[in-house]
């Protein structure tokens, strides 16, 4: 179990929706916050209002990882736990261009991948450390209307199970966060896949930040705001075909809605 009181925290993508409210949680909980965000105006805000340090800056590059883990790690002393929760909603089938594909990758999967790599020997050094990862059901199942985030939030959820099937024993803890509808900005903007598939079971930011926190205290790995995504989850893996036959009628739904 993690030790949030007094811990040095990061959140990825916490201007706004999700991460916000997971840093507003943490932070109400005793630890010390760095606010990433790409809106720095959006970093320094929430970082004010919980006395926490923004760092402005592009979580899903390379360089943007370095450069927020230098500033973190300048700020509070040892960074005990890392919020990878930044992601990007764009694209819809093969046919989306190459570049929104790859940033796509290199927001949703490979920023978990960089900033893991650079915190893992640390970590596995003093033998404790958690990362989260900020998934998605879709990770779990899919997202109708959008390959490069349904491709992308599964790669997510299998990077955080191989990270915890890795060096769980070493005293890593993995968090990966797995909601469906989320009333943010992503969910206002991923048109009517969007509005039919999720909008009726939306649940606000906060409650994400909560079932983090009760997953954090309890040391679970997966956490389901959702609850229900546990049985679809389940029906995809005990019966595959019936359970892509109704994804099938869903998305018939969806093209019959226009």
């Amino acid at each position: 179990m993690t030790i949030v009181s007094g811990a040095g925290v990061v959140v990825t993508g916490g201007g706004d929706g999700i991460g916000r409210a997971i840093a507003r949680r943490l932070a109400a909980g005793g630890a010390r916050v760095v606010v990433n965000d790409l809106d720095p105006g959006a970093a320094a805000a929430v970082a004010a209002e919980i006395e926490g340090f923004a760092v402005p800056g592009d979580a899903g590059t390379e360089q943007g990882v370095r450069d927020l883990l230098a500033a973190a790690a300048e700020h509070l002393g040892e960074i005990d736990m890392y919020c990878s929760n930044a992601g990007t909603g764009a694209g819809s089938g093969p046919d989306t261009p190459e570049d929104v594909w790859q940033r796509a990758w290199e927001v949703n999967t490979l920023a978990h991948v960089r900033a893991a790599r650079a915190l893992l020997p640390g970590w596995l050094a003093r033998g404790r450390g958690t990362f989260v990862v900020t998934a998605s059901a879709a990770g779990l199942l899919t997202m109708l209307g959008s390959a490069p985030y349904s491709v992308t939030k599964h790669a997510a959820v299998a990077f955080a199970e191989w990270l915890a099937a890795s060096y769980a024993h070493r005293g890593l803890t993995v968090h990966c966060i797995c909601p469906q509808g989320v009333r943010t900005k992503m969910l206002a903007g991923s048109g009517r896949p969007g509005e039919i598939v999720l909008m009726n079971t939306a649940i606000e930011p906060e409650q994400v930040a909560d079932a983090l926190w009760d997953a954090v205290t309890e040391g679970r790995f997966l956490v389901l705001p959702h609850p229900e995504v546990r049985d679809y989850y389940a029906l995809r893996a005990a019966d595959t075909d019936k359970w892509l036959r109704g994804m099938s009628r869903l998305q018939q739904r969806v093209e019959e809605a226009g």
